[in-house]
């Protein structure tokens, strides 16, 4: 028997959470030493899915013992890929058991037949590390960048600017719950075209914009909302918004810019700027000392700007998206 043929993979919905329990901390740990990210509260709802024996996906057992694990997450008839994660045994190290996990993912959702589009944007792992099992099997990639900027030695983010002039009628104002439906139909016009939208198909409805919204303001996924750091250019006559930032806390001094967006015919005045550093002014003033974001490689008049205001490229990670209806018809 080869070293590799002592590793099983098993339906996730088989194990519980005090099972996995301690591969989820190792996890946690490296997110918080490469990305400055507290990744328990992630971990404490994965382990509550597991309990609850929802969570479709697999584990690698090496002789019986949990070594890695994927899962992956059903919006409609589309499917994303939450995660994967692993620890080398004597036989094969950590990648080669991702790869494995991912590739009997993969082939289980692009042979079900109500999934019609696979997304997964795996940010613990580098760039190019897990591309294998999504590139043999028909995935586009896109490179994505997490920057980070110190606020504590920048002076593109001072502690406090001068107010940037708005466009009447509009007025800078914090966030508040009443602006959830407005900013759901903001995302929704922002990205109509725009690249993300192909890596994200929720940019592509209201519907979907009101879903990543809810995900991002009321789940733990991406940090813990901070309403505080988070801002709207909102026009008091309609009610409707015109750009918007929303911050998260992924650590005791680290906040990450969720979203950062400006209605297509305020581009290029220096709105993105302003909120960027509105809320950057306001989390150093509270004890922050780091901000950080992601943003797709391809989109180089965004990276550009946050350079610009200091930020720079800490991890590269990629975006994978594939997508059935996409395909030649001999080959759906």
């Amino acid at each position: 028997m080869s070293a590799a043929a002592q590793l099983d993979l098993l339906d996730l919905r088989h194990y519980s959470g005090r099972q996995l329990r301690s591969l989820l901390e190792e996890e946690a740990r490296q997110w918080r030493d490469l990305l400055e990210w507290d990744y328990s509260t992630s971990i404490e709802l994965l382990l509550q899915y597991l309990d609850a024996r929802i969570l479709p996906g697999y584990v690698a057992l090496d002789n019986g013992n949990v070594c890695g694990y994927t899962f992956s997450v059903y919006e409609g008839d589309k499917a994303v890929v939450g995660d994967t994660f692993a620890h080398a045994t004597q036989s094969e190290t950590a990648k080669e058991i991702e790869h494995r996990l991912l590739t009997h993912l993969i082939e289980t959702l692009q042979n079900s037949p109500q999934v019609q589009r696979v997304e997964s944007q795996l940010l613990l792992h580098p760039a190019g590390s897990l591309a294998a099992p999504f590139l043999t099997t028909g995935f586009r990639v896109h490179p994505r960048l997490f920057l980070h900027c110190d606020l504590k030695q920048n002076a593109a983010l001072p502690a406090t600017h001068p107010e940037h002039k708005l466009p009447e009628p509009l007025i800078l104002r914090p966030w508040v719950n009443a602006h959830f439906q407005p900013a759901g139909e903001l995302i929704h016009r922002t990205y109509r075209g725009h690249l993300d939208a192909s890596i994200n198909d929720q940019y592509r409805s209201l519907h979907g914009s009101l879903r990543f919204l809810h995900n991002i303001v009321r789940f733990p996924g991406c940090g813990v909302f901070d309403a505080e750091s988070s801002w709207v250019m909102l026009d008091p006559d309609g009610g409707t918004l015109e750009g918007m930032i929303l911050c998260s806390r992924v650590c005791d001094h680290v906040a990450h810019i969720t979203q950062l967006c400006i209605a297509p015919r305020l581009r290029s005045q220096g709105y993105g700027r302003m909120l960027i550093q509105k809320a950057a002014a306001g989390l150093r003033q509270r004890g922050y000392e780091a901000i950080t974001l992601t943003v797709t490689e391809e989109n180089t008049s965004a990276v550009r700007l946050y350079e610009d205001l200091g930020f720079h490229a800490r991890h590269r990670f990629d975006a994978m998206v594939w997508d059935k209806r996409e395909l030649p018809t001999a080959n759906r």
